[in-house]
Formats: C-alpha cells, structure tokens, sequence
C-alpha cells in the first residue's frame, strides 16, 4: 500500500485546497470571501483525508484569509461562498470595515520592516533638497466632513460559551463580532464575521446587553 505525503507546509495545503475545491479556493486573480464556519466544512469534509491534518488547515486557512488579496475581496454586499462554490450569505458592513483595519495594519507592519531594513546611508542621499521639497509640495486638500461615528454596541462579559452562540471578541476599542465553534477549557475558538478564526481566554469574551 503506498503511504500518502503528508503536506507540512501552507503553500502546499492552500494548493490541495485549490485542487480539492476550485470553486472556493484561489492561488492568483480575485478571491471569493469565505462562508462563515467554512473550517468546520473542511475538516468535515477532509476527515478521513491522510494528507492533511486539522492543525495544518486551520494554520493554512489562517493564511489564506490574512492575505491581502482575500482581504480585498472583502466588501460589504460581496456574496460568500462554500466549498463547492454556492451562495452562503453577504459580506456586511462591519466585516469588510474588519478586513480593511486588518489591511492597514499588515501594510503597515510590511512598511516599517522596509524602512528598517533601508541602509541609512541611502535615506540621506535620496532625500531631496529642502528647497525643492518646498516647491513641490501638493495643494492643500479641502477638509471633508468626517462620516458620523457608529453607535458602540454595549457589552458585558459572557458567563455561558455554548458552541454557536453569537457573541463579540474583545480586540481594543471595537468588539469584533463572531460564533463560539468550540470551547476547550479556559479557551474559546471563535469564527469571526469576516471569516477568520481566532483563539482566545474566556475573558475576552462578550455579550451583548
């Protein structure tokens, strides 16, 4: 009997994604945002499949759907799909306002490890002179007047973690909404609205008042 290759890297699982699902899953081009709980799919469907593990799809799927080009495609009114490519519910707003915040900070974090790894020496010599700098400086824009803020959903710590309970994760300033997909001791797996998944303590749990 011949032994089937374990996939031990992201790149080699997403491309076994792409070739179990074509209809979901995408290598190049635009992506299709993902349904939510779409993990629960794959494991369900890749259970018995010894070429894949649980941890390396949900490491992999973690990839997938922190890449800028699936962050893109996240937009409000934007169909999700399965895994065999059928509707599966709209992107919302507050997804795709999630998927952009994540956009700016991965750029953000690509940025500065360009500009620490630019030798000083090049900084100096490619600076334009002050005097230039003045003269091509861009006209002011006209102030636009800034969008109303949204109304904070209020919250309070969740004391139940049922699986599929809808609840929000506590990530700064904005609860981030999401489904309990599993809980094991002090941790809870939560499927967030915009397709990622993340780990956290119980404490960072909320409900809403």
């Amino acid at each position: 009997m011949t032994e089937v290759k374990k996939l031990s890297n992201n790149k080699e699982v997403l491309a076994y994604l792409v070739e179990k699902f074509p209809a979901c899953f995408s290598i190049a081009g635009e992506a299709k945002p993902l349904k939510i709980g779409i993990f629960e799919d794959l494991a369900s469907r890749l259970e018995d499949d010894e070429a894949v593990s649980k941890t390396r799809i949900r490491t992999a799927l973690r990839h997938y759907t922190n890449s800028w080009r699936y962050l893109r495609a996240v937009k409000e009114g934007a169909m999700r799909v399965d895994l065999d490519g059928a509707d599966a519910g709209l992107v919302e707003a507050d997804h795709q306002q999630h998927a952009q915040e994540t956009l700016a900070q991965s750029k953000a974090v690509v940025a500065e490890r360009k500009k620490e790894a630019k030798p000083a020496s090049t900084e100096k010599s490619t600076r334009p002179p002050a005097k230039r700098k003045e003269q091509s400086k861009p006209p002011r824009r006209a102030k636009t007047k800034a969008a109303p803020p949204k109304p904070k959903i209020q919250t309070e710590l969740a004391t139940e973690f049922p699986v599929g309970k809808a609840v929000f994760v506590n990530a700064g300033n904005t609860p981030v909404a999401g489904e309990i997909i599993e809980t094991i001791g002090n941790d809870v797996q939560v499927q967030l609205h915009n397709g990622l998944t993340v780990k956290v303590n119980k404490a960072a749990i909320l409900v809403a008042k």
